[in-house]
């Protein structure tokens, strides 16, 4: 009895996975992602159901006491092929592959890195300064420098000016003060009025060529002034560009401190201890 119920219970199994077989094959004609996933997910259930039954009655000793040695072996192979195969499955469900990565290129990290912090280029920042007075400042974003840069500009621009002019109407003044026109404008128009009588010719000649050199090296000293600011912010623009990505960091240090200064000197030991306090000064690097 116990046997025929076994075959019985086999064929309803077999009729039963065809029937579903048959059902995944003609819905995976139109969807085969999802009859795969079924098709996968009923081998697991089938394998399941055919191991159960048989591990329990393996637990069950009347149970087992009535099957035949011939049928015990059977069920015993295929217990181990199903267990094999369960396990099969198992090692492949649980199994983690190695998650495929994209590799990220050291230029786009680079570009990233260039985005959120700006680093000038020293040559870049020269050739601005060269070509626009504060064109290497503005490259380097540091506008609070302009002010100073134009300042600059500014005043040497007033200095050469100013002292341009007045060396041309001395230098005008100079020259009819030596053709003994005392009466021109040139000189009327620098000198307070009668100051020409109370003064002899010759000492006002010499005063008048005396500030026309004066006037003439203030207005040098202009030149000179503007392009050294010129030459400053050129300097400046690449310094700075230079030096944009120094580490500042606790290690970079200068301490000074109290120290004894041995004063001894080698080869005369006198034996009397000639030592002086000082202050000691040390970078760490």
């Amino acid at each position: 009895m116990t046997k025929e119920y076994r075959t019985y219970q086999w064929c309803i199994a077999l009729l039963l996975c065809f029937m579903q077989a048959a059902g995944i094959a003609l819905y995976g004609q139109d969807r085969p992602r999802a009859a795969a996933k079924r098709q996968q997910k009923q081998l697991q259930a089938d394998s399941l159901q055919r191991l159960m039954p048989i591990s329990a009655d393996s637990l069950n000793p009347q149970a087992s006491s009535r099957l035949q040695p011939d049928t015990a072996a059977d069920s015993l192979a295929m217990a181990d092929s199903i267990a094999a195969e369960n396990k099969k499955h198992l090692l492949e469900m649980t199994s983690n592959p190695i998650p495929q990565t994209t590799p990220v290129s050291t230029d786009s990290l680079h570009e990233v890195i260039n985005k959120k912090v700006f680093i000038p280029n020293p040559t870049k920042a020269t050739w601005l300064a060269l070509v626009i007075p504060g064109g290497g400042q503005i490259y380097n974003r540091k506008y609070w420098k302009l002010p100073i840069i134009y300042g600059g500009f500014a005043g040497c621009a007033y200095a050469l000016t100013w002292n341009s002019n007045m060396y041309k109407d001395y230098m005008q003044a100079y020259k009819d003060a030596s053709n003994e026109n005392w009466e021109a404008s040139s000189i009327n128009n620098l000198l307070p009025p009668g100051y020409i009588d109370r003064v002899s010719k010759s000492q006002l000649t010499e005063t008048l060529r005396k500030r026309k050199d004066t006037y003439r090296r203030y207005r040098d000293l202009s030149i000179f002034a503007f392009i050294g600011v010129y030459l400053f912010s050129v300097i400046d623009a690449y310094v700075d560009a230079e030096l944009s990505n120094f580490d500042i960091t606790p290690d970079l240090s200068m301490r000074i401190e109290p120290a004894v200064i041995n004063n001894s000197y080698q080869g005369y030991n006198t034996g009397i201890s000639n030592k002086s306090v000082g202050l000691q000064c040390s970078f760490r690097f």
